[in-house]
């Protein structure tokens, strides 16, 4: 993991690799930010032209590495855009400069440190800069050999991320600063952690194993955990995820997470979908849409990063994450479409699509969930390609049972910087959920199909509870070219969301 120090040196005087400046989009052309004065300096007040020379114009995504001369200890800058000029008094939005740290931070990929001078007008700030580079940094290369290259050595040191990030102009010695870096930390680490757990592949990553790592976790952080293996689902009744998981050589297992405060007023539920590979059982995928079925227990790595960031953090609130975990495959053991499962709440549903198991693992853990009476639960899953249809790949849709619940994630998660939307429940597409055999079906209208899954779900959330879904399909798995700092492959979509909101709990800021 790439390491953060607050540098009390000055950009002209820190030794490192490379240096890290902002330039903004101006009216006339490329402005040098707050930060840079010192490298200005050392390119005589010219680098806004020079930068222009080499085509750089200030916008977000903009990249561009300069070697130096004279004037400085490092032997590299690298300028990065952080969009428009702000208007007069108004500072850079925190997710420009998370997003410009992360652009930086991919493009030093093998540099061993590296100061980041970019504008920092608050404690804010620097936490954006510090996160943006911390997550810009990830790297997966657990399944990358290099044996056999010319260049064995080189190859594998330029896959490596960034070794340190020096933050400038942060107050090392203050406490607010001090505790920025921490939470900064803590927050990409268990984010890069979840990304770790999207991007391994399905033949190492199943239930079981998933269960291990958070058992790992638990232990490092002594935080209690339960894990309910086949045998012990069964006795529960846990009739929506064994279904799920039948058909599969690797059992499903429900594993609680829990971190608790002495002094806590306030209890939270997480819970997560953790198909850790869907071929969608016996109503297979089309050929094309199975090959990144390795993330669709994304929602789970989100929940069990949360619950370990929250304890990492020592928030003063209670939280117990979730992973509802299941292979979803085809077999002569797998449920049929026309099957009824017996769910733990009791209700029984029948199985039209045996593609639409998400929601089938999180009924019982939201059930179970409710059980214990939090003061809300949330849930997160990359449930619906309906989802995507409706916002895109990197907007997550928000629905819940109580409006001013779903408004405040919404809030919180523009406040973090993810893209996210609420969505309705429109009761009258409950009744295409009927079933002339069961309680309920697992399928409704094909319009507003991820509308009807969150009406599933709401069946099984205990009365008098504030529910909130997060359908993260969109976000939680990015195919396309690499941007600030989101890379290929598992993004850890809605951590940041559900740790500020246990933040915003243990506050007391959400009543």
């Amino acid at each position: 993991m790439t390491a953060l120090t607050l540098s009390t040196s000055g950009a002209a005087t820190l030794r490192a690799d490379a240096l890290v400046v902002g330039i903004a989009k101006g009216p006339k052309g490329p402005v040098v930010t707050a930060g840079a004065e010192a490298v200005d300096k050392a390119f005589d007040g010219k680098l806004a032209s020079v930068l222009e020379t080499l085509g750089a114009s200030g916008a977000e995504g903009d990249v561009t590495k300069l070697p130096v001369l004279s004037g400085l200890k490092t032997p590299l800058v690298v300028a990065v855009g952080l969009g428009p000029v702000p208007e007069k008094d108004d500072a850079f939005a925190a997710e420009s400069l998370r997003r410009a740290a992360g652009n930086a931070a991919r493009a030093l990929h093998g540099v061993k440190k590296a100061g980041f001078a970019l504008p920092i007008e608050s404690v804010e700030d620097a936490e954006a800069i510090a996160e943006g580079a911390l997550l810009g940094a990830y790297s997966f290369t657990a399944y990358q050999d290099q044996a056999g290259t010319d260049d064995k050595a080189a190859k594998k040191d330029a896959k490596l991320p960034l070794g340190e990030v020096a933050l400038l102009g942060a107050k090392p010695r203050d406490k607010a600063f001090k505790a920025a870096a921490e939470r900064a930390t803590a927050l990409a680490e268990e984010i890069n952690r979840a990304r770790d757990l999207v991007n391994t592949p399905p033949n190492d990553l199943y239930p079981e194993s998933f269960a291990a790592v958070a058992q790992a976790a638990a232990k490092e952080h002594g935080l209690k955990i339960q894990v309910l293996d086949e045998k012990a689902l069964a006795k529960g009744n846990y009739g929506g995820i064994l279904g799920v998981g039948q058909g599969a050589a690797h059992g499903p297992r429900l594993v609680k997470i829990s971190y608790t405060h002495a002094k806590a007023e306030k209890s939270l539920a997480f819970v997560g979908k953790g198909i850790t590979y869907d071929s969608g059982g016996i109503s297979l995928k089309p050929a094309g849409h199975n090959e990144t079925m390795k993330c669709d227990m994304a929602g789970a790595a989100a929940v069990f990063a949360a619950v370990v960031t929250v304890a990492r953090l020592g928030l003063k609130v209670n939280v117990t994450g979730w992973l509802a975990l299941a292979e979803n495959m085809p077999s002569g053991t797998a449920t049929r479409p026309g099957d009824v499962l017996r769910m733990y709440s009791g209700k029984t549903v029948e199985v039209l699509n045996t593609d639409a198991e998400g929601r089938l693992v999180l009924a019982d853990a939201l059930t179970r969930a409710s059980e214990e009476n939090p003061d809300a639960i949330v849930d997160v899953a990359t449930l619906t390609g309906a989802m995507m249809m409706a916002l895109g790949n990197r907007t997550f849709g928000i629905m819940g049972n109580d409006e001013s619940f779903r408004t405040a994630i919404h809030e919180i998660a523009e406040e973090v910087g993810e893209q996210s939307w609420p969505m309705p429940l429109p009761s009258e597409l409950r009744k295409g959920m009927n079933s002339d055999t069961a309680d309920i079906a697992n399928m409704g209208e094909r319009m507003g199909g991820g509308l009807v899954a969150g009406l599933f779900l709401q069946e099984f959330v205990g009365e008098d509870i504030a529910w909130a879904h997060l359908d993260i399909a969109g976000p939680a798995f990015h195919e396309a070219a690499p941007f600030g700092y989101t890379h290929k492959g598992g993004t850890g979509s809605s951590i940041r969301t559900l740790v500020k909101l246990a933040e915003r709990t243990a506050d007391g800021d959400l009543g």
